[in-house]
């Protein structure tokens, strides 16, 4: 299955890449944390539906409560989950405040980049097919474009599908 790209212009006026057309990832659904666990019991898994879905349940309470001690996590080959947080700045060391000046606390996730399952941008793009969705609606379907070194056609750097767009492109 393709990764589904729509390409859509920046109309932001004021940016310096104004009129410039960028890539942004489509998904076709949200797989809900049970269709997850569901799906994994499909693997020829002697674990049913049930068990993968408890053992997921423990392994998330689990790295909630060692982030929350102020751990990194470790997931496996797929990468490493860490808090991060946003604040405000106060002039001196002795004026900040850490109930006024934290604004926010961040669930963050780097993706391994390890020779097992490298999962770095450039990594990701070699294994990855790509397909405008404006084919989807054309009456003959057109192949989906590989993201292999080549073709860089319908491709982009983003990957943020929820967000209105970074008029100069993520850089991901």
């Amino acid at each position: 299955m393709p990764v589904f790209i729509k390409v859509s212009q920046n109309k932001i006026k004021d940016s310096k890449s104004f009129g410039k057309w960028y890539g942004r990832v489509v998904s076709s659904k949200t797989m809900s944390y049970q269709e997850l666990c569901k799906h994994m019991s499909e693997h020829n898994s002697v674990y049913g539906e049930d068990v993968c879905l408890g053992v997921a349940n423990k392994l998330q309470n689990c790295m909630l409560e060692q982030l929350l001690e102020g751990k990194k996590v470790q997931f496996g080959e797929l990468g490493v989950f860490y808090l991060s947080v946003k604040s405000t700045g106060a002039n001196e060391e002795k004026d900040f405040n850490l109930g006024v000046n934290i604004n926010g606390l961040y669930l963050c996730f780097a993706p391994s980049r390890t020779d097992v399952n490298n999962l770095s941008s450039k990594m990701l793009k070699k294994k990855a097919t790509f397909m405008n969705v404006k084919d989807l609606s054309e009456t003959k379907p057109k192949k989906p474009t590989t993201g292999g070194d080549g073709d860089d056609s319908g491709s982009s750097q983003s990957g943020n599908s929820g967000d209105s767009g970074n008029e100069e492109g993520d850089q991901n």
